[in-house]
């Protein structure tokens, strides 16, 4: 697809409907068929449908009706008159690049209904035609779509219809995806709308082109190149996400540069928010605290200063100028060394507010993180330290701010108990911020499908109003009645052909837009979901490509951080073991791993009960009198909130050493087994992706058997006991995996610890 859609015409359907046929027929035959397997086209692929499937889906989507209403009417005449919107010219042709794929052969283009098989698109307000139909759209809002198998004038229509353009878009990706997936669509009704109103991908960009935690090559954004060259990629990334439901980006990183906010690269963004509009999706911009000091040379950044407050309003309406949907900020403050209000002694509502009085006149809204944590030395439990800055704050934060809650306490860990701020504030909008980029998970080299990740912490209930007080029920506003909802995921999208890094990426983009549009969905269903539409349909494939999906997140916990441990990594890499790394010169201890384990002779784990930290108590008294009882508390989360003896007796009945050392092994065997199962489902996939995704495996055996080797001699030396019978010893003496590093690690700021002279082995 070109980067624009073709310009509206007065006269416009006959040219509209020859150009986007001319379109077709180029893409078609200049289809990359060297390229059909590299996995670019993501889930997008539209590939041909076979057999009794081909011929009732023909026979279904015979013609696509315009969306400029039934001829022989004055109210047809004059929308006939009228060129239809971007957003609804995307969504035919979408239709028509879809049907063409899947079914062989284009529908035909016409203006009205005349035979079966007829599609039918449109708004009341594009067209008369539906305007006409007993379709009552109220339940699919402003965003939603409707999918009805109707009688049009004698003959059986699909009608795809929504009060807005933009719901005619989603509803056209949606009926697409019942094709793709093999579902029958001779007799539909089906309403959608979301269940949460923002639902951003947040890119951690740089302006000069690298990805701080990006495992995907460079950037996607080519600031170079703006606002002259629009790549079609930008294009292809609008269509990928509107398939999903994602309708907005923040488009450069949380730790961000001033500079973002000059005139020369606002003319920039809003190049890029011009090719992401007609797909629905707003552009919103991270900025630092102090940007009225770095770009308005002003003495001070003081969210109460008249001066500051005044700056703020006048480069805010500089920006609405330009980008008129411009959706808004994201800020990080006070965290990780970034300026903000308390350099000024004003709390965090009163920074938030300063931005969203500024913004509210234009309907923008602010994204404030809560992630914020002091590295000065002494804190005696990082994970307290957002709860106890924010929770007293609640009710001080305007309207049109949310506040930006990681999915855990800590920072994306394999796994972490759910953030206690959730329920917590009951008169503040929150937002769930999690992580696409497998930053913890093993970057773009793991099969690690995170959907039961997101799952987990959307159905955790926080019982702040009683059982049934999920996180999904507070992000979404049914709890609380919220207004403003939010969600947000860290994009693991780069320059590489295939988007993310590696194939099985791309399910972590896909589960995060599905599961944005909706927290109950079914983690599973939507890992069936993206098998089908980005391999095949065929059984013997999907069925154990889902149980590795399902699997795979678990099986990572296992090998790396398994019964509540956390953030055992390398040091600034965060890509393989340490956990011997311990605090340092110009090292804070809330950066170590030793910090977090409290591994010594005696035992391991955490104490965040109340002879600790007490970090439980941030909780609700259900949940906390759950995670503070030994007799109660989940077993995956153990060692988060217990210190405990390593001859502590399990429920299984075995020792905590030898549980801890049976998780390690397990996870290894179990990647050992998802390689396995790939090895044998050659014949369902191309040669590329299936290559990319056996070398993959390949490398997280190897990986995931370091983890367990190094782990395992380390907290040995520590506690001096036996492996269990049966138990591997490391092969290598724990000294040469301390002294092994990776020098330069992809999407990591600058380098690496230093690395081990030359005649230390590297472990295998």
């Amino acid at each position: 697809m070109p980067s624009h859609l073709p310009p509206p015409t007065g006269a416009g359907r006959r040219e509209f409907r020859a150009t986007l046929l001319l379109a077709l027929a180029f893409a078609c035959v200049n289809a990359p068929g060297a390229r059909a397997g590299d996995g670019h086209r993501l889930w997008l692929r539209y590939v041909p449908v076979h057999g009794v499937w081909r011929a009732r889906y023909r026979r279904a989507a015979t013609e696509l009706i315009s969306q400029n209403g039934a001829p022989g009417t004055r109210a047809a005449h004059r929308l006939r008159s009228r060129a239809p919107s971007a957003t609804l010219r995307a969504a035919q042709s979408e239709l028509l690049r879809g049907l063409t794929g899947l079914l062989g052969r284009p529908p035909r283009l016409s203006p009205r209904v005349t035979t079966n098989g007829a599609i039918l698109i449109g708004t009341p307000r594009s067209s008369a035609l539906i305007r006409s139909l007993p379709l009552d759209l109220a339940p699919t809002g402003t965003q939603g779509y409707l999918i009805r198998t109707l009688q049009v004038h004698g003959h059986r229509t699909i009608v795809i219809a929504a009060r807005r353009d933009i719901g005619v878009l989603y509803g056209a990706f949606a009926f697409l995806r019942l094709i793709q997936t093999r579902r029958p669509i001779e007799h539909l009704d089906m309403v959608s709308r979301p269940k949460i109103r923002h639902r951003v991908l947040d890119f951690w960009d740089n302006l000069d082109g690298t990805v701080e935690r990006g495992y995907a090559g460079d950037s996607l954004w080519k600031w170079g190149e703006l606002p002259e060259y629009l790549s079609p990629r930008y294009t292809d990334f609008a269509r990928a996400c509107a398939s999903i439901g994602i309708n907005g980006v923040v488009l450069d990183n949380v730790n961000a540069s001033p500079v973002i906010l000059e005139p020369l690269y606002l003319e920039k963004v809003a190049a890029l928010a011009q090719v992401l509009r007609p797909y629905g999706i707003r552009v919103y911009l991270s900025v630092p605290f102090s940007e009225p000091i770095a770009l308005g040379k002003l003495k001070s950044a003081d969210p109460l200063d008249p001066a500051v407050q005044g700056w703020w309003a006048r480069k805010v309406s500089e920006i609405y100028r330009d980008i008129p949907d411009f959706g808004g900020f994201l800020m990080k403050a006070n965290s990780e060394g970034q300026p903000g209000p308390s350099d000024y002694g004003r709390t965090q509502a009163e920074g938030a507010n300063l931005l969203a009085r500024a913004l509210a006149p234009h309907h923008g809204i602010v994204m404030w993180r809560t992630f914020l944590y002091s590295t000065s030395p002494g804190a005696e439990d990082r994970i307290r330290q957002a709860y106890d800055v924010f929770k007293p704050l609640d009710g001080k934060f305007q309207d049109n701010v949310i506040l930006q809650v990681k999915n855990g306490p800590l920072d994306f860990q394999p796994r972490e108990p759910f953030h206690p701020l959730f329920g917590a504030m009951p008169r503040t909008n929150l937002m769930l911020e999690l992580e696409i980029t497998k930053e913890y998970l093993g970057h773009q080299t793991s099969f690690t499908y995170l959907g039961p990740l997101y799952q987990e912490v959307l159905r955790s209930d926080t019982w702040a109003a009683g059982p049934g007080s999920t996180v999904a029920r507070i992000i979404d506003g049914s709890l609380y009645g919220e207004r403003e909802t939010a969600i947000a995921g860290v994009a693991n999208i780069g320059s590489d052909r295939n988007w993310c890094g590696s194939i099985f990426n791309q399910a972590n983009w896909y589960v995060f837009g599905r599961m944005a549009w909706d927290p109950t969905a079914s983690a599973r269903a939507i890992a069936q979901e993206w098998v089908r539409m980005t391999f095949t349909n065929q059984a013997a494939f999907v069925r154990p490509v889902v149980r590795m999906m399902m699997r795979s997140r678990e099986a990572a916990v296992d090998y790396m951080d398994p019964l509540g441990l956390a953030s055992q990594m390398a040091a600034g890499t965060h890509f393989g073991p340490g956990p011997w790394v311990h605090p340092g010169k110009g090292f804070p201890s809330e950066w170590s791993s030793t910090y977090y384990s409290r591994a010594d002779a005696q035992g391991i784990g955490f104490d965040r009960t109340a002879t600790g930290s007490d970090a439980v108590a941030q909780y609700s008294p259900h949940v906390a009198a759950e995670f503070a009882s030994l007799a109660h508390c989940p077993t995956d989360l153990l060692l988060w909130f217990h210190h405990l003896p390593w001859n502590y007796r399990m429920r299984s009945g075995r020792t905590l050493w030898d549980s801890l050392v049976s998780h390690y092994d397990r996870g290894v065997t179990a990647v050992k087994r998802m390689r396995t199962t790939w090895s044998r489902l050659a014949r369902y996939v191309d040669p590329q992706r299936y290559r990319l995704t056996a070398d993959f495996l390949t490398i997280q055996v190897r990986d995931a058997e370091w983890w367990r080797d190094a782990s395992i001699a380390y907290f040995r030396s520590i506690s001096h006991r036996p492996l269990p019978p049966g138990a591997a010893p490391p092969p290598e003496p724990l000294k040469t995996y301390e002294a092994f590093c990776i020098p330069y690690v992809e999407g990591t700021p600058g380098t690496g610890p230093a690395c081990p002279p030359a005649d230390i082995p590297v472990p295998r």
